[in-house]
């Protein structure tokens, strides 16, 4: 037997005990040791699940590292003891988002295993709560890839979460200076100092145009004035801050949208037609995770000021209550340990 959490119906999430899966010849099984609570699985669990069926669950958990425990007879390129951590956006059950597999668990099934693609070794000496940064770090380095950012940009973050203090950090690795990251937490916002952002400001607390004149100076549109801002990355999702950028951005400003938003919110062609700004999405690591994993070794001193919290696995129920709260940043289940 294992245990998976599971969500049954609206905010009803439990730690279930499962009989263990079955491998297929393709198929890996790996022991878990370390899994990050996204804010996807709140969300999950706020709305009852996703491809539940009538009276079944939804499994949680996709930010995984672990150790290979079996290999099936055609998987190649991985052996027992080998540490991995597990991408979930390549493996066909879509681990943790409404397949049949979730990985808060001790043991893990990865079906159709493939290294390089589902399955991406780590070093031996790489913790393994620092591994599991590597799904949202991931999804931090593609919304920053989408800014097109270089250095000598100046870059807003709005949110610093587990994925905005991600962007400010691949934002500095980048070698942008200029970097303004906003979150109503000053908890967070320490953090995003840490990480080694420019300014970190409460936008309830300051006139927001005013202060990003100031740190990164001023530009007119037409008739009215802009900030000097080159690129704003949405990682919070407030309804108000599509209208608020398209009010005061530069000419030919860009902004990025990786938060999830539940519901529609206005926009005002009007301000972004004279400016030409350019608005788009980011979704996932379509191709980032390598990259992140390769510079795990290299990063993980400055990691620290993401991982908030650490709970066993049979408290990941009051885990989730944590993870709720705006002050923290990634909650992590250890499960298997080092």
């Amino acid at each position: 037997m294992r245990r998976v959490l599971n969500i049954h119906e609206v905010n009803d999430a439990r730690l279930d005990q499962v009989e263990l899966p079955e491998p297929g010849s393709k198929d890996v099984l790996i022991d878990v040791k370390a899994c990050g609570i996204c804010g996807s699985d709140l969300t999950y669990i706020k709305i009852g699940g996703i491809m539940r069926p009538p009276g079944g669950v939804t499994p949680l958990g996709h930010e995984a590292a672990g150790e290979v425990a079996y290999v099936g007879k055609d998987v190649e390129g991985v052996s027992v003891g080998q540490r991995v951590v597990i991408n979930p956006m390549m493996t066909p059950s879509m681990i943790g988002s409404g397949g049949p597999e979730g990985a808060f668990t001790e043991r893990l099934l990865v079906s159709n295993a493939r290294v390089g693609d589902s399955l991406l070794p780590i070093p031996g000496d790489l913790p393994y709560d620092v591994a599991a940064l590597t799904e949202p770090l991931a999804v931090a380095l593609h919304g920053v890839n989408r800014a097109e950012v270089k250095p000598g940009d100046k870059v807003v973050v709005f949110g610093c979460g587990p994925i905005g203090l991600g962007m400010v950090l691949w934002l500095r690795e980048r070698g942008i200076e200029d970097v303004v990251a906003l979150d109503l937490s000053e908890e967070r916002l320490a953090r995003a100092r840490s990480l080694g952002a420019q300014a970190a400001l409460n936008p309830m607390q300051v006139d927001l145009r005013e202060e990003l004149m100031k740190l990164h100076g001023t530009g007119r549109v037409l008739n009215r004035d802009a900030v000097g801002t080159d690129a704003f990355i949405d990682a919070a999702g407030a309804p108000n801050i599509l209208s608020d950028v398209i009010g005061m951005a530069k000419f030919h400003a860009r902004m990025v949208v990786t938060a999830a938003y539940m519901k529609p919110v206005e926009m005002p062609l009007g301000a972004m037609l004279t400016s030409e700004m350019t608005i788009t999405t980011a979704m996932g690591y379509p191709t980032e995770m390598p990259e992140v994993v390769a510079a795990l070794p290299r990063l993980q001193e400055k990691l620290a000021p993401m991982i908030s919290h650490h709970f066993p696995l049979d408290q990941v129920v009051a885990a989730l209550d944590v993870a709720r709260d705006p002050s923290s940043a990634k909650v992590m289940i250890d499960i298997g340990g080092d």
